[in-house]
């Protein structure tokens, strides 16, 4: 129960760093290659001593990592730029609903039960993210940037099956915690290479702010993947509820920061939304 905990904790956290780049001007991409190579160094600085070189052997793994780096960067630029327009709640929202095609994907393929709490409680937290991510008629600016909650929704979808497909049938030999280091170490190397070819067009311009601010988001990446991870293994529980109760819990924390923290908009609508959210945590407990 803690490493869900603690990754519903981090992944909170990453929406209200990226809500914070705005504010203090900080190069949203630059900080990002700077997170993954932070993310990468904890990884190996934690886990390392478990590295086994008969991974080498096993080379499907490596396939999916940089599966998975190509993801972790190109959603996270979008998450990062998603959060500042959209809004903490409504991006939060748009990445954790995506765990629609994720569950139907672990239902089907891993043969889990469905039982009458079960498809309760996910229905709740359906509803429950679809009312508190639904901008309102006076929310433009949300509208103006809607493709980019519907490509973190499907994207980020792809991405948590992927994990945990590659937790379930690849991880022989390598430690998940090594893993999810070494597909961010490939994400900070993609986003490296970009970065290098922005400076060298003189498009972007570095600034020390940018790597303290990448260092800041990195440590909560890192550990809210991980932590997932860990989580499918410690609760006993079915995969699919445990990325449905982690990503609900994760759209009620965040939406509760925006509406508090950012004074982003609070509507009735909004509110049954988060009542739902915390329903479906309530009844998908129970249900296991």
């Amino acid at each position: 129960m803690i490493p869900l905990l603690l990754s519903v904790l981090s992944s909170s956290l990453i929406f209200v760093i990226f809500k914070l780049f705005k504010r203090y001007g900080i190069d949203t991409f630059q900080a990002i290659v700077v997170n993954y190579f932070t993310a990468f160094t904890i990884g190996f600085t934690l886990y390392g001593h478990t590295w086994n070189p008969a991974c080498l052997e096993q080379t499907s793994w490596m396939y999916f990592a940089g599966i998975c780096a190509l993801l972790f960067i190109g959603l996270f630029l979008i998450m990062g730029k998603s959060s500042q327009l959209n809004g903490v709640a409504s991006t939060s929202i748009a990445v954790k609903m995506s765990m629609a095609i994720s569950l139907i994907f672990m239902i089907i393929g891993y043969g889990e039960s469905v039982t009458l709490l079960k498809t309760i409680g996910i229905g709740l937290a359906f509803v429950g993210v679809y009312l508190v991510s639904k901008p309102s008629k006076s929310e433009s600016n949300q509208t103006s940037a809607l493709w980019m909650l519907i490509v973190l929704f499907f994207g980020s979808g792809a991405l948590d099956f992927i994990l945990n497909y590659v937790q379930n049938t690849q991880l022989d030999l390598l430690k998940d915690s090594l893993f999810s280091a070494i597909g961010f170490g490939l994400a900070g190397i993609l986003g490296l290479s970009i970065l290098i070819v922005r400076y060298i067009l003189g498009k972007s311009k570095f600034q020390f702010k940018n790597i303290i601010a990448g260092i800041i988001l990195g440590i909560p990446n890192y550990f809210s993947i991980y932590l997932l991870l860990r989580s499918y293994e410690t609760t006993g529980w079915d995969d699919s509820t445990v990325l449905a109760i982690t990503n609900v819990s994760v759209v009620l924390l965040s939406a509760v920061i925006g509406f508090t923290a950012f004074k982003e908009s609070t509507t009735t609508q909004k509110i049954i939304g988060l009542v739902s959210a915390v329903l479906a945590i309530c009844v998908l407990y129970i249900a296991n």
